[in-house]
Order: structure tokens, then sequence, then C-alpha cells
């Protein structure tokens, strides 16, 4: 299917990227002269074209943002239109349907799905869209047309509410769009059942993310006495608990999250082996240091403490500070599992906190495993900005 759209040109040497297979173009390397960006508006499809003229792909524009056009068609020239989104959403489904057995997952993962700015999380026969630019959300409505054909859901809820969102001038957007969405809706991960607060909880209302590490949480909780702190509903949590684990303490600032914790491990029945504790972590931490108590597992899954690249130092003491906090009340020999989902913070450069961490504590860490994101996000290999999931699972040796 080609298309008639307006070029935006690139300039000398800035189609390299793109070549190697990146999808996104920045403000600096367009050839204003020839194709200025101020003659576009937010979501306008173009074909960006190299200085030579060659095709690059399709993208819509996002004139004013330092990333200001994203491609959605390599090496084409496609229209945005109603086929296109119901070929791009087909695709990413048949890809989750490979993994998947239920229908519990995210359905849509931005660029690596050649959805730039779209995240779409299923739960069952509920979807929560993210329309996370300017650019996609002028497509909002052939999108939903086109989630609504191909998986005839009960009800679309948008959770358009994002940061980044916030930081392009866009206004918070949660709203029902097709249909009826609960409150709460169910889901299942790892034979675990869960009520994910998707109007009112974080992002989207659930992390798929941490999947594959939650599963791998499991097999060392039987007999365990568990911390799971920064836990939101429990998602760590309550599968130690479901996987044997003698006793889970969730440790979340929000009385709401910790409601939803109390809730979701009666509908497992673990119930009796589930308690909460409410505050900021570093308080409730250093509270139960001061009690002695000491756990065979610390999970410590912070929110990101790196949001910008310039962030970073500031980050790496932040996670070596609570992981600081976790190993003093880590018994020897057991597991400390340390998450970051902060895409500006390498793997290494948290390994270091964690050796930092166990330096300070006077102990010695050994990791065991290395965990990332669960084939639902998949990561574009020509893209490292769509890697951003970390999950270190450490021994504590003495």
């Amino acid at each position: 299917m080609h298309a008639e759209l307006p070029d935006l040109i690139l300039r000398k040497g800035a189609d390299r990227r793109l070549r190697a297979g990146h999808l996104w173009v920045f403000s600096n390397e367009v050839d204003t002269e020839r194709s200025p960006l101020s003659a576009f508006s937010a979501g306008d499809p173009v074909v960006v074209r190299g200085t030579d003229g060659r095709v690059l792909g399709s993208a819509y524009v996002e004139p004013n943002a330092l990333i200001c056009a994203r491609l959605y068609a390599p090496n084409q020239m496609v229209a945005p239109d109603a086929g296109l989104f119901s070929n791009s959403l087909g695709a990413a489904l048949e890809a989750r349907q490979q993994f998947f057995d239920a229908p519990f997952y995210r359905l849509v993962y931005g660029d690596s799905d050649l959805l730039p700015g779209l995240v779409v999380d299923r739960f069952g026969d509920y979807l929560v869209c993210q329309f996370n630019n300017a650019g996609i959300e002028r497509y909002q409505a052939q999108v939903i047309d086109a989630l609504v054909s191909q998986l005839s859901p009960e009800g679309v809820l948008l959770r358009s509410d994002s940061r980044n969102r916030r930081e392009q001038g866009l206004e918070d957007r949660i709203e029902t769009v097709f249909g009826d969405v609960p409150a709460a809706v169910p889901l299942e991960e790892n034979g675990v059942r869960f009520e994910a607060p998707v109007k009112g909880g974080q992002k989207t209302g659930w992390f798929y993310d941490h999947r594959l590490n939650r599963a791998r949480l499991q097999a060392f909780s039987r007999g365990a006495r568990v911390l799971d702190v920064y836990s939101y509903i429990g998602g760590w949590g309550i599968q130690a608990a479901a996987a044997g684990a003698d006793s889970v303490i969730c440790v979340d600032s929000s009385q709401a999250a910790l409601d939803a914790v109390a809730g979701n491990a009666a509908l497992n029945g673990v119930g009796d082996q589930v308690s909460c504790e409410q505050g900021r972590a570093d308080a409730v931490m250093q509270a139960l240091a001061a009690a002695g108590e000491q756990f065979d597992i610390v999970v410590l899954d912070p929110p990101a403490f790196v949001q910008r690249r310039k962030d970073l130092k500031k980050g790496i003491a932040a996670y070596r500070r609570i992981n600081e906090l976790g190993l003093r009340l880590l018994r020897p020999g057991g597991l400390l599992v340390a998450g970051s989902c902060s895409m500006h913070m390498p793997r290494l450069e948290l390994n270091a906190a964690l050796q930092g961490a166990a330096r300070r504590s006077a102990c010695e860490l050994r990791i065991v495993e290395q965990g990332g994101q669960g084939p639902d996000h998949p990561i574009h290999p020509a893209i490292p900005e769509t890697e951003y999931l970390k999950a270190v699972f450490a021994r504590r040796m003495n």
C-alpha cells in the first residue's frame, strides 16, 4: 500500500541510525531548509528521506518535540489508516498468542510493535490503552476501532495520564471509550489471580513486565519469610505466598494499594500468610531493622529513580540506599531481589549499586540470576531504549 505523503528530509549523515533499524528522528537531524518542521502539525504523516532522496520509512510528526518523528513503517510509504492499524495490531496479537495461552498480557509495546507511543494492556475481556504522545493520539479513533474489531472486548479504557504526555502539554485523559469497564478487572499471572485497579491504580493498573521474574521468585519461596517493599497490589508477595512462603509482609505508601493486597491475598486463599505495613519504604525498613526483624527473601521493586539521563548519579545513590536497608533485613544465606524499571540505569550500574550496598552493610553478595522484561515487552535490537527492566537475584553470603 503506497501513499502520497509529504517529505521529511534528513541532513547529510543523519540517516545512519535509521538505516541501522532505529525508528526515531530527532529535531536536529532534519534538513529544515528543505522540509521545515513548522510546516507540520502533530500527527501529520510523512515519508522520511535521506538527503539523497532514499525512502527511510513512513512516520508521524511531532514538530515541537525532541523526537520529532517516529517511524511506523520502516522502508515503506504507507498512510496511517485503518488498514495499517489493523495489520499492526494483528501482528502484535499473533506474537502474544505465541507465548501466552491466557489473554493477560501487554498487547502493544510501542515502537517494538511499530505503534510508537501506544501501550495496550489486555485483561481478558478488557483493554486499557495509553496514547503517550501527540502523534498516536491523533489516530485514537482508528486504533480503538481496530482493537474492537479484532478482539471484541467488553470494554476499552483510556489511561492516557502519563508523565510523557504532560511533558508535551497534553491533558490527562481517563475515560471509558467503548463498552463498560469496572474499577477493578481480573487477571491471572503464573497461576495466581489478581484484581487490578485499572481506573485508580498505577499506570494501566498492573505491571506485566516482571512476569517471568515473579515466576522465578515462586521457585525460591516455599517455607520462606518474605518482605515485599514497594509492593503496590502484591504482585510479588502474593505470588510468593501462593508458592508456599510461610509469611509475607507487603510494604507500600498507598493504603488503597494495600487494601488491594488484602483483597488479592484473600482471592488466592493466602490471607493468613500476608500482612501489610503502610508507610514510606525507607521508614518502614528502618523500623523493621530496629525491631530486629530478619527475612529469607527481600524484594525491592521501586518506581524509576532515574527518569532522565542527568539523574543517573542521584538515582544510583537511591538504589544503593534502599538495597542497603534491604540487606540489613536479610539473613545470611537469604535472597535479595532488586528490581529497576529505569531505562537510563544500565545493568552494570545497578550491579555496582548492589555491591556498594553490600560493602556498606559489611556483607558479600553473589548474583545467582538476572532477569528482564517478558516477551510481551519485546526489545527492538536497534532501539536500546526499548530495554528498561532489570531484576537481580542475589544471595547474601554472610
